[in-house]
This record gives structure tokens, sequence and C-alpha cells, in this order.
């Protein structure tokens, strides 16, 4: 009879389920997982130093490469911050678009999520299901920032701009004939918010459609129902938010307890798991799907009966129209100043929590009195998730520490900074 030995083997950072670099080094007893050592920070850019050396207003499109798949949901955070040092108070037109893309992004989050995890868990239909409909999302973003990932459209004292009145359309090619092209643009006659209408009409149809592939599908539910159960307590004690307290059976969501923008005015509901395991996290994600839809289409229909500004009319704070800073030496100024030197926050420190697609994202900013800020913490949701990964996957197969950091939805940009 051969001897047993313990392993110690490397899972990631190449191997396609580590979701770009992580690197667990786990210690296995035949197949069993014995302990598990995630080691983090293959990704590490220096993001809360950088934005010590740079005005407040440039360190924005930081936020964006945070978690690179929730793009503006970090901008609201850091944005967030900032308005409550500065004490302004936003138009509400601008808290009912950050609103709209922030359940936008959440959607968009949740489709890479759901795609990527049951890809590694072996369906391969849902990666091709939720790439289709990211790609409408992504049009949203490029209409309204004009890049389709990092958009910097959130600023303090509002947004960039307000939404087009034109999306963009498909042009005839030698691969698209003009059959095709009335196809693609059908939906793209109109204005964003009549694009946003017919996603909000399609999605329900498209989370049926997730569903009937992956809920009571017998290889899904074998590899996800009682896999790394985390009590409600233990969830608490853990410092999870977002999904994964709520899959444990804890009903807490920022949106709901410490209201920000507009969300004390929308109608919707926190979806809350039972038993804490990653079918319970993949339900509660699933059905928040369905909610982010609902408030779209509230916000939608506020923004299309309001119109109004959405931007602070403060120069020291929000750039100057391009005509006027064209044609008048005052605006010219104060857009090179705004630009170049920033503006000053009064002294002091401030954190601004959202709910993140992922849990709890928070912006704990210090300032001296200067044009950058004198300390800038980031509170990562995936940070604290992945800690959990030695306690999730103990006593568990090697097959299922890929379930565990799916029902994480790590992404290492935030996780390492």
């Amino acid at each position: 009879m051969p001897e047993i030995r313990n392993y110690t083997l490397n899972f990631g950072p190449q191997h396609p389920a580590a979701h770009g670099v992580l690197r667990l080094v786990l210690e296995l007893d035949g197949e069993v997982i014995q302990r598990a050592d995630p080691h983090v920070g293959l990704l590490h850019r220096g993001t809360e130093k950088l934005a010590e050396y740079k005005p407040f207003n440039q360190s924005i499109p930081y936020m964006d490469r945070l978690d690179y798949v929730s793009m503006m949901c970090n901008e609201h955070g850091y944005v967030l911050a900032l308005e409550k040092l500065l004490g302004v108070e936003v138009p509400e037109r601008a808290q009912y678009i950050r609103v709209m893309f922030d359940e936008i992004t959440r959607i968009l989050n949740h489709l890479m999520w759901l795609g990527t995890h049951a890809l590694d868990v072996g369906a391969m239909t849902m990666f091709l299901y939720c790439f289709r409909e990211r790609e409408d999302l992504m049009d949203m973003y490029e209409a309204v920032s004009g890049a389709r990932m990092h958009a910097a459209y959130y600023r303090p004292g509002g947004v960039y701009r307000d939404l087009p009145d034109h999306m963009p359309r498909f042009k005839k090619s030698k691969y698209i004939d003009d059959k095709k092209v009335a196809l693609l643009n059908e939906n793209r006659e109109g204005s964003l918010l009549d694009f946003i209408d017919d996603f909000t009409d399609r999605f329900p149809k498209y989370v049926d459609e997730y569903e009937t592939l992956l809920t009571d599908n017998r290889i899904w539910k074998q590899r996800t129902v009682d896999i790394a159960i985390v009590s409600p307590e233990r969830a608490l004690q853990l410092g999870f938010t977002g999904p994964m307290l709520r899959g444990s059976g804890i009903e807490w969501d920022l949106r709901k307890k410490q209201p920000y923008e507009v969300y004390d005015k929308m109608d919707f509901d926190i979806p809350v798991g039972v038993n804490g395991d990653c079918y319970d996290r993949y339900l509660v994600r699933i059905e928040e799907f369905r909610q982010s839809n609902k408030i779209i289409k509230q916000c939608a229909k506020w923004l299309r009966e309001n119109p109004g500004i959405v931007m602070l009319d403060d120069h020291k704070l929000a750039p100057p129209s391009r005509e006027h800073m064209k044609g008048d030496m005052e605006s010219l100024i104060h857009h090179f100043k705004l630009f170049t030197e920033g503006y000053t926050l009064p002294k002091g420190e401030a954190y601004a929590a959202i709910e993140h697609p992922k849990g709890e994202f928070g912006v704990y900013l210090v300032t001296d009195g200067a044009n950058k800020p004198y300390r800038l913490k980031i509170r990562a949701p995936g940070f604290v998730h992945i800690s959990a990964m030695d306690e999730m996957t103990t006593g568990h197969m090697l097959s299922d520490v890929v379930a565990v950091i799916g029902t994480m939805d790590v992404v290492f940009g935030e996780i390492d900074r």
C-alpha cells in the first residue's frame, strides 16, 4: 500500500478559473483541501498612493480601474466622499442618472459574474448568453461617456453631461448588408432613454433563460448546493457585505438601510438567502437582476418627465461649457485652472460608502486643505471576501475551490488596488 502524502499545490495565477491573478497555495490530503492560502498583490498598482499626488478631480479615472467590471460604482463612492467634504447638493436629475447607471453597472457586473462562474463550473452557454446582454449595456456607457468601460462620468457636483438624444448606429459594410443593419438599428432609432426602455422590457425574459439553464440543472445544483456554507453569525464576523452577506440570510443593503442619492424614492426589494451556500448566493444575485431592472425602469420614467441641469453651476467645481470656453476669457481661465490645479477641500475627513455590486465599497478620505488628498483609503468588498477563502474551502474537494472563487465574485483590481 503506497504511503499517502499531503500535497502542496499552486492554483493559479495562470489558471483560467483564478480570474486573472489569484495565486492560491493549497494543501491537499488526496483531493480534499486542508488549507487554502490566497496570495494577493499581483495586480497592485498603488492607486491609493497615486491619488495622493493628483488633484481630486484627476483621480476619478483611477477609480474606474479598481473593480474594472463595475466602473461607475467605484467612481460613485469616491465622488460621494468629495461631495461630503465640499458640502454640495447634487441636482436631482444628476442623482437619478447616477442611480440608473449604478443599477446598469450592477447588471453588468452580475452578468460577468454569472458568465464566468458558470463557465468555471462547466456551463459554456451561460458565458455566451451573458456577453450578449453586456454588449447593450456597454453601448449605454459609450453613449453617455464615450468609453465602453472606463467612463469617468460621475463628477463632484453631478455628472459629466446629460443623456444623449440619439444612439450610435451600425453602418453598412462588406460584412453587414442593409437588411441586417436595419435589424441591428431597430432599437437605436430614438434617444438613450428609448434604448434603455427597450432593454428593460427584454431583460426579464433573458433572466428567465439563465434560470432555465441553471436553477434546476442537476449538475449546477450538485456543484453549488451545500458548498461553502457560511452561517449568518460567521458572515458578520468575517465582515461580509453585499450578496455574500445576504446569501447567508442577513437583510443588509446600504440602498435601503443608509439610503444615498434617490434610493429612498425607489421601489425595490432586497433578496435574501436561507442556507448561505453557493447556490443561495447565486439565487440572490439572479433576483438582483430583476430588482435592478425595476429600478432602471423607474429612473428612466422620471428622467423622461423631468428635464433639468445635471451639474452644479459653480465654475470653481464644474467646467464651463465648450462654447463659453471658446468665446470668453474668464471661462477659459476657469477651465484651465480647474483641470490643472483642481479645487481645494476643507481640512477634515469623510467616509462615503455605496452598495457596490460586490458589497460595501467605501472611500475614506483625509484632507489637509490642499488640492489633493492627504490620505485615501479604499474599502474594497472583494478583499474582505477573499480573506475567508481558507475557511470556506477547508474540507471541500479541489474542484469546489473553483465554485468558491466564482461565488465570491472577486476582481483583483480592487483587491490589490
